[in-house]
């Protein structure tokens, strides 16, 4: 067990374990800058929720609503919340979790996120979460939380039962999944040695939520000198680290996907006439040896706009500009395997930012066009006025890239290959 009050050597050298392991959760989702995209495009998602509700228009039902779309995007951050949204569909032979056909549970729900959302101090915070739990919703429990993180990162601390297992070993408790005093007790403990190890760790409650889960799956064990005794599920171990090991296989293989596609939009951007920025966050990253950040400006044109918008134009995959100015031709998001709305609602909420209609195109595999179109026929989206939308196609880019590059004289060539 760890003592909350001393620096254990055995618990340093597990957080070592952690980090250095490439297949980690710390190494595939906390240390990859492509998880900050998400908290700005998840709290538009949970601004949408809060809006719906307040409008009566948010529905009776998890399935096509502003709440699943926040979800989607919270389970694709790698296996670390793949499970979140399990807790919030609803299941209509017990009628939980009760948000949806109760319109009084209804509001209290979107009351509680709004003031979560509007929240800035921790006993603030926590203020509310007691006043949702002592509600007692049925089915509402503390896999809030996972949406709170994204809100809150430093304050709210994510729930599952991976994590849930690992607390219980390292500490010697025993945490329930659906109980919000186990939550809350969860909680308080971990900010403690969170605190204690802060050299070591992150404000960022995500890394050690993910160095628990991690334990909880039993694919980082704690040192023997620990004194810890661990009971294996010899096959439930071996199932995860198969699912695990071909995730990473799976992740690398996006990735690489992802990169060449930034390296075509790139090739093809400077080819027009135009100085092309790549994400700032994959500059080091290479395609056929290269570094991205080769073929991008090396730093990003100014704006007169907030610094938060700014932060998060330099966080889109790659922006066309009109030479040697900071106005923008055009806007890429790559979406392999990752949410369509999400780079959608990214692209959106950029566009609104400027206030100015932007060229903005979506870039996915050819399979995904049921995705994007089914993304597109959302209401929030059905109406894209202050955007105009297209997609292209990675197969599109790949086959006829050179071709646009000699031939092309501006972004009007993509007109030949883009859809929409």
């Amino acid at each position: 067990m760890i003592e909350l009050n001393s620096i254990e050597p055995w618990f340093l050298q597990l957080i070592e374990l952690y980090k250095k392991d490439a297949n980690s959760v710390y190494n595939t989702w906390f240390a990859n800058d492509n998880r900050l995209k998400y908290f700005r495009s998840i709290r538009k998602g949970v601004i949408k929720v809060i809006d719906e509700i307040k409008a009566g228009s948010f529905g009776n039902d998890f399935k096509g609503s502003s709440l699943e779309s926040v979800l989607q995007s919270i389970c694709e951050q790698k296996e670390v919340f793949q499970g979140a949204s399990h807790a919030f569909i609803w299941k209509p032979k017990l009628r939980i979790p009760d948000i949806y056909e109760n319109e009084e549970n209804k509001r209290v729900f979107g009351a509680f996120l709004e003031a979560c959302l509007q929240g800035q101090t921790e006993s603030s915070l926590l203020n509310e979460v007691e006043k949702l739990a002592n509600r007692r919703i049925k089915g509402l429990g503390p896999a809030v939380a996972n949406i709170l993180y994204f809100l809150h990162p430093t304050i709210f601390l994510p729930f599952n039962t991976a994590m849930v297992e690992g607390f219980n070993l390292l500490f010697q408790q025993k945490a329930k999944l659906g109980s919000w005093e186990s939550y809350l007790f969860m909680r308080e403990m971990v900010i403690q040695v969170n605190r204690a190890y802060s050299r070591e760790l992150s404000k960022d409650l995500g890394m050690i939520a993910g160095l628990l889960f991690e334990v909880g799956t039993g694919e980082i064990l704690p040192p023997i000198s620990s004194g810890i005794v661990i009971k294996l599920d010899d096959e439930k171990i071996r199932k995860y680290q198969e699912k695990r090991s071909s995730s990473a296989s799976i992740m690398k293989k996006e990735e690489n996907a992802h990169q060449q596609q930034q390296y075509l939009l790139s090739k093809l951007g400077r080819a027009l006439g135009y100085d092309v920025w790549i994400a700032s966050n994959d500059h080091g990253k290479e395609y056929n040896g290269e570094k991205l950040g080769s073929h991008s400006l090396p730093v990003f044109p100014s704006l007169p706009y907030p610094q938060e918008v700014i932060d998060t134009a330099k966080l889109i995959d790659v922006i066309w500009f009109q030479k040697d100015t900071n106005k923008i031709e055009a806007v890429f998001e790559v979406e392999s395997t990752t949410s369509i709305y999400s780079g959608i609602l990214r692209m959106y909420d950029l566009s609104l930012s400027l206030g100015r209609r932007q060229v903005c195109y979506l870039v996915a595999p050819q399979e995904r066009e049921k995705e994007i179109l089914a993304q597109l026929r959302r209401p929030s989206f059905r109406e894209l006025t202050d955007m105009k939308l297209r997609y292209l196609f990675f197969e599109d880019l790949c086959e006829h890239c050179d071709a646009m590059c000699k031939f092309g004289d501006d972004k009007e060539i993509l007109h030949k290959i883009a859809k929409g």
